[in-house]
């Protein structure tokens, strides 16, 4: 059986949709099949919408967050729900092609365990957005180790992964990055992102920006490395500028050096500052781990089991 999983935050207007498209599709290629709902404390009538859809098919659920917990906590939440021999992840807004599940599907029955969704085009993002995600992804593939530069969160995993990722004891996970981590058997399927069926998207720039924050320091100590890196740089500058100033010094020439050392103070304070910065939130990342609660909090159930 197949379970699709679809995070959803605010997306009243796409819920019938996307379950009406998605069952017809599946009735059509005879595959057994599963639709959850991830319902992520939306505020508008996204759970009702998915009580509905579960009244008119017994193949669709969903669950409900008591608050907004964030996409990563709505696919993992949709991860453990599922009882699929494999899972795909699917937006609401079908700017995924639905057709391309059975392709990935048709792919795992050779034996892929992963199938990534690899996009050949964004679509019509802002200028704005698509310098920041290529950026961003440019940034993670780097540290990574794998290119990532035209990924997605819509890829079908085998039963072994999703048991593989449900496993581990971290709670502030990137699934993106996380799919690639745990190897296994994997392909890629492109496709073109669609505009979406109804609404608008809930993302903007500083939701990325965070976005971004919080997915690099939950999957590598780069930024660490870079402080180190900075650091060494600054030495190398000081050294330099000692030797000038001491060898100016001999000479009787020495500089004017009020300037000077504004700007020394300046830009070693500002590093300073930036690195501990960077180092009190991979703290804070720890202290949130250490305390151990849940990903996420389901307050409502619709649907069968």
């Amino acid at each position: 059986m197949l379970s699709v999983i679809i995070p959803a935050y605010n997306e009243e207007q796409n819920i019938a949709l996307a379950a009406e498209t998605l069952t017809g599709l599946f009735e059509s290629e005879n595959i057994s099949n599963e639709i959850i709902f991830v319902d992520d404390g939306s505020k508008d009538k996204t759970y009702l919408e998915i009580c509905r859809a579960a009244e008119k098919s017994d193949n669709v659920k969903g669950v409900s967050f008591s608050r907004n917990f964030g996409k990563e906590s709505a696919i993992f939440a949709g991860l453990e729900e599922a009882s699929g021999d494999c899972a795909v992840v699917f937006d609401c807004d079908l700017q995924f092609p639905p057709v391309k599940i059975i392709e990935m599907y048709r792919l795992w029955e050779k034996g892929y365990e992963v199938i990534e969704g690899v996009k050949s085009d964004r679509g019509g993002g802002s200028l704005m957005y698509n310098m920041f995600a290529k950026t961003f992804y440019k940034i993670m593939s780097r540290f990574v180790g794998v290119d990532m530069q035209s990924t997605s969160d819509f890829k079908l995993i085998d039963r072994k992964v999703i048991d593989a990722l449900l496993s581990l004891p971290e709670r502030n996970t990137f699934f993106r990055a996380l799919s690639f981590w745990s190897g296994f058997n994997s392909t890629q399927v492109e496709f073109k992102v669609e505009k979406r069926a109804n609404g608008t998207s809930k993302w903007n720039l500083t939701k990325l920006t965070k976005y971004a924050v919080s997915n690099i320091t939950s999957f590598t100590t780069a930024p660490l490395q870079l402080i180190t890196v900075i650091g060494s740089i600054l030495l190398c500058f000081m050294a330099i500028l000692a030797v000038q100033t001491l060898a100016r010094y001999l000479c009787g020439s020495s500089a004017e050096g009020f300037t000077t050392v504004i700007l020394l103070l300046l830009l070693i304070g500002g590093s300073l500052m930036l690195a501990l910065g960077v180092i009190g939130y991979y703290i804070a990342r720890i202290y949130e781990e250490v305390k151990g609660r849940p990903r996420y909090i389901v307050s409502r159930r619709v649907g069968k089991k």
